[in-house]
């Protein structure tokens, strides 16, 4: 059990989507001592979760049916239609003062206007931004809530048991009269769509960090090029370089943690496409940047890179590939 779970309410809430994070969000939640009631269009995805103790719902009429009231739903589904579309039926399903979630990474925008059409009814609405990946079911998920104080405390307990909790990090100084969750990993950001405001600058940031690693890493595999004089031409063994970076260096991070590790099963990284995808967040990051005139040159030329990867695949843009499939799964089909 999650140690921030003990001793709290334990809730029941419906999981909408269980793919890579919605799944392992209901079995984290499970592990806590809640229960779930989960739905997918995907019928083998929802036997799954329900051979660890979830109740499964033959479609979304019927997993509101298995909630009681005040009922919470947390919808984890793509950005675009498939969120709209399941929000806007738990809008039709739902009832004043239970509460519609999205975990996904939704255009903040997007939740301020379905906040407003939900509680024209009665329903309250949180956006929030989760980060975590494929690991989070171990791991614990980053929170960034957005929406009103009274359904976000109703559910603390949720939020509780998803957070990694404090863990080995040192306490910040000087935090003292701040509130605590922060330290266990969730965060009440602000109003209707501060979540994923937050959550969205959150993944521009990670273009940038995955881009400088990256980079760094091609040049000195580089190093040896034969476009160099002779005598200029070192040979680096990058994998290695990656390994002891993590040791006490001051780019020490989870991203190059998850490149060291795949650097050390395929040094060539020959297996990552390095076509690299982006799934939306980088360019509303680089959007908000132009519309409040924010200079964010390193996030805007990272979004870029990944666009040029699609045309030339160098060693740095497999390097992007590997850390993408290390921390959400994502991994790029090859050509041929």
């Amino acid at each position: 059990m999650h140690p921030s779970g003990q001793g709290a309410a334990r809730m029941q809430i419906g999981i909408v989507g269980l793919g890579r994070m919605g799944a392992n969000i209901a079995r984290r939640l499970m592990r806590a001592g809640h229960s779930c009631v989960v739905w997918d269009r995907d019928p083998a995805a929802v036997a799954a979760v329900m051979a660890d103790a979830a109740v499964g719902a033959a479609d979304l009429a019927a997993l509101v049916g298995h909630l009681a009231a005040p009922r919470a739903v947390w919808v984890m589904l793509p950005h675009g239609d498939p969120t709209e579309q399941a929000i806007a039926a738990l809008g039709e399903l739902l009832s004043p003062g239970d509460v519609a979630i999205d975990g996904g990474n939704t255009q903040w925008k997007d939740d301020v206007r379905r906040a407003a059409a939900l509680g024209a009814r009665g329903i309250d609405y949180l956006d929030i931004g989760t980060s975590g990946g494929v690991w989070g079911l171990e791991r614990g998920y980053c929170l960034m809530i957005g929406g009103k104080p009274d359904p976000v405390a109703r559910l603390a307990p949720i939020f509780d048991a998803l957070a990694p909790g404090r863990g080995e990090i040192p306490a910040t100084p000087r935090r003292e009269g701040r509130a605590p969750n922060v330290e266990q990993g969730w965060l009440h950001c602000g109003g209707h769509g501060a979540g994923h405001l937050v959550k969205m600058v959150h993944n521009g940031i990670e273009y940038g960090m995955m881009q400088a690693l990256a980079e760094g890493l091609d040049l000195l595999r580089a190093a040896d090029s034969p476009d160099l004089p002779e005598d200029h031409r070192i040979t680096v063994d990058v994998a290695d370089v990656a390994e002891v970076w993590r040791r006490g260096s001051v780019i020490t991070s989870w991203l190059l943690d998850l490149t060291a590790t795949a650097l050390a099963e395929d040094p060539a990284l020959e297996k990552y496409a390095g076509r690299v995808g982006d799934s939306g967040e980088g360019r509303w990051t680089v959007q908000q940047a132009v519309e409040t005139g924010v200079a964010a040159p390193v996030l805007t030329a990272a979004l870029f890179a990944r666009f040029a990867t699609r045309d030339d695949a160098r060693f740095g843009a497999r390097a992007l590939s590997a850390m993408r499939a290390g921390f959400g799964g994502h991994l790029e089909p090859k050509k041929g």
